[in-house]
């Protein structure tokens, strides 16, 4: 087991990185205000992990209530956000009992903002299932659930206070699920760590295999990327939206798509190429730049073109982006391989230019 902080003072907590971890309650009882907690999981999860992880902490006396969500995007959603509110609420939870989240990202996502609205904040813990999950959504303490009219746009920052991410969890995600992850991995070499980029660019064979020691070190040098930035920017305000690489356009995707249709981690791929063409058609990279960037989303079998969903829906879907500032969209976009920027320095001809270039490539 590797141990990573996130060092943010009083909220401080570990990320515990390992094999067979869902089996070892004393990771988890220190971190129990009280004997009693609420495990959220999914329809897929909780035949394969719900009894691991529930049987350890019932025999130390703990008291389980499991809360069982329909599984996929699509249901990030305020009703299903009832549906933790009514089991809690049934069951007479309290402020001390410790929501666990059992499931990808949008277990997470929506446990986390459960925890942070339930009696006005409970703490919670994290235990991602999916790659996309260990590597991003589960650090960093962002919350929330989808909107009709966009992903994410209804949160809070609101952060765990452990994070166990075990990797033998990845034994049982299928391949597509494993490409979306690495979706947000290549993302971390593409903002800030060139050589992690370059890492990827000679290990993506292993990492696509499974090899357990591939897998490990890609997940740790992830989430040190990610506490690094959370904790130089925990509320957004400059430096975190860097993350947010391919994200703009990814979430219009899914949007336009409907939510479900794509998963996150492939919109975010063929978001990233949209990003990548407009930071070439500004002059910042290089056509072989861009062409680097492709080969790697395609040999994590990521898709690198977006769907036509036609200039004006994307265009309107990504007005409604939260990185939109005094009205004006804000772009995270390459200098290099390796350095990212934000910018509203965009016209909506070299934007309108890039969405249509790109469409006809699909």
């Amino acid at each position: 087991m590797q141990t990573l902080t996130v060092d943010l003072n009083e909220r401080t907590y570990p990320i515990h990185i390992g094999t067979a971890l869902l089996t070892r309650p004393e990771l988890i009882l220190p971190h129990l205000a009280r004997k009693q907690v609420a495990i959220v999981t999914n329809t897929t999860v909780a035949p394969l992990y719900l009894d691991a992880l529930s049987k350890p902490l019932a025999a130390e006396g703990v008291d389980i209530v499991p809360i069982i969500l329909p599984d996929g995007e699509e249901y990030k959603n305020s009703e299903t956000l009832n549906l933790v509110y009514d089991a809690l609420l049934t069951h007479h939870c309290e402020r001390k009992t410790t929501l666990i989240a059992l499931g990808g990202g949008v277990i997470g996502d929506l446990t986390g903002f459960a925890a942070a609205t339930y009696l006005r904040g409970v703490p919670f813990i994290q235990i991602p299932t999916t790659l996309l999950a260990q590597v991003d959504s589960s650090v960093g303490g962002k919350t929330g659930i989808n909107h009709p009219l966009g992903k994410n746009m209804v949160g809070a920052f609101y952060q765990p206070k452990l994070v166990l991410a075990d990797t033998s969890t990845l034994d049982t995600l299928d391949d597509r699920q494993l490409s979306a992850g690495l979706a947000e991995v290549i993302k971390y070499g593409l903002i800030r760590d060139l050589p992690f980029f370059e890492w990827l660019e000679q290990n993506m064979p292993a990492l696509l295999t499974r090899d357990p020691d591939a897998l490990a070190y890609a997940i740790k040098r992830s989430c040190e990327n990610k506490a690094e930035v959370v904790i130089a920017d925990e509320h957004e305000g400059g430096v975190r939206a860097l993350l947010n690489l391919g994200h703009t356009f990814g979430h219009a995707i899914e949007a336009g798509m409907g939510y479900g249709n794509w998963l996150h981690g492939e919109a975010v791929g063929a978001g990233t190429m949209l990003a990548a063409s407009l930071s070439q058609r500004l002059g910042w990279i290089s056509e072989a730049e861009v062409s680097r960037i492709r080969a790697l989303f395609e040999r994590a079998r990521l898709p690198v073109s977006a769907p036509d969903l036609g200039v004006d829906a994307y265009l309107e879907h990504m007005a409604i982006d939260k990185k939109v500032e005094n009205g004006r969209m804000r772009f995270v976009l390459l200098k290099a391989i390796g350095a990212a920027v934000i910018t509203a320095d965009v016209t909506e001809q070299t934007l309108r230019e890039t969405l249509r270039e790109t469409a006809q490539h699909v």
